[in-house]
């Protein structure tokens, strides 16, 4: 397994650390830059175009992954240097092609949109529109949970509803220097681990899949910490909010062929995903209520975020992100210890648990907007 570890990781890395440090100066020649603004907390004029070193360090790993195993099939090349127990599922790899290239196909789509934006500031209508054909491509595709509810359509519009949510969630957290990508780390990591060993039988593809991201994420966070070298910007956010999207669909929110053993009791583990990214969830309903009572547009940026609120206690930028960062790790440990409980029961205390990190982000923010119209 370490084998398979280290051969997702090393790789992404390398690709993502060399890309982005290609893109910091190629960046400012294409007109990528982000200029200091209000509502902005840099000082400095940055680089932008991070999420294209974050996007080759996905995509090319696992195109000369699936190209290695294409040729390995179809040559009948010795598999002696190949852990045994990935043996039996490298014709699984060439079976779920289809859609894992149909996912990184929609996620070059929003990233494609995502550095549009970041150069030519597209209005959020658009983006939107986009948003939802991308995930009615992916439900077409098949990339779409029941969630061990009997009506199809309401596992359609809930899996629709989840990636477009989570989209945008991960881009309205982007707004300090290795915050996005830091909580994007966190969470591939842990759903890659749940996939590894929480699930019964490994779920190589889409552990592999979330290993690649975290290496990915990884090389970028290397230009990314605070002080930032160059930023991801919108295509970044958009591509990490989609592979992680689609990724906790098709390995916990079971489609409909999933295994007929699966226990009533153990459905509770559907509500991991939720937990793993409970802070920017609540970050982005938050905001979206604030926006929305104070009469303006919910995709208007501006300083309402949780990030901001902990900046305006005292904390320093950095101390900001590490904060937001240990609460993700907090609440998604949570989401690991419900594939350890086997009762309702326990699970709801780990659903508690999350409920009162949450509480306590709450009485922050309040706080800190308090300061703040003071």
């Amino acid at each position: 397994m370490l084998f398979f570890v280290f051969a997702c990781l090393i790789p992404a890395f390398l690709i993502s650390f060399l890309s982005t440090a290609a893109m910091r100066k190629l960046a400012p020649k294409w007109g990528l830059i982000d200029q200091p603004a209000q509502r902005k907390v840099h000082s400095t004029p940055t680089p932008l175009g991070g999420g294209v070193g974050i996007w080759l360090g996905v995509v090319v790993p696992i195109a000369v992954a699936q190209l290695t195993v294409l040729v390995i099939l179809k040559t009948g090349i010795s598999t002696s240097w190949i852990p045994q127990e990935l043996v039996p599922h490298l014709e699984g790899v060439l079976y779920r092609s289809g859609q894992l290239w149909t996912v990184l196909g929609g996620g070059t789509v929003l990233a494609v949109m995502g550095l549009l934006d970041d150069k030519h500031n597209i209005s959020w209508k658009p983006r939107l529109a986009i948003q939802i054909l991308v995930a009615v491509g992916l439900v077409m595709a098949g990339v779409r949970g029941t969630l061990f509810i009997q009506q199809p359509w309401i596992g359609i519009v809930l899996t629709m509803a989840w990636i477009i949510v989570l989209v945008n969630s991960l881009n309205f957290l982007d707004n300090m220097d290795g915050l996005t990508s830091g909580i994007g780390l966190i969470a591939a990591v842990l759903f890659a681990l749940i996939m590894l060993r929480f699930t019964g039988e490994p779920r190589w593809l889409v552990a592999g899949v979330l290993l690649v991201l975290a290496g990915s994420i990884a090389g970028f966070l290397c230009h990314n910490w605070p002080p930032a070298k160059i930023f991801m910007g919108d295509s970044g956010s958009y591509f990490i909010g989609l592979i992680l999207s689609t990724m906790t669909i098709l390995g916990t929110f079971y489609p409909g062929d999933a295994p007929t053993g699966e226990s009533v009791a153990s459905r509770h583990v559907i509500l991991a995903p939720l937990c793993i990214l409970a802070i920017p969830l609540y970050d982005f309903c938050t905001v979206m209520i604030i926006r929305l009572k104070e009469g303006r547009s919910p995709f208007h940026a501006d300083k309402s975020h949780f990030s901001h609120r902990l900046v305006e206690l005292g904390l320093s930028k950095r101390n900001t992100v590490l904060t937001i960062h240990l609460a993700t790790l907090t609440t998604g440990v949570g989401g690991l210890i419900l594939y350890e409980v086997s009762t309702w029961n326990a699970a709801l205390l780990v659903i508690l648990m999350i409920l009162c990190v949450l509480c306590i982000v709450t009485i922050l923010e309040n706080v800190g907007r308090k300061n703040r119209n003071e």
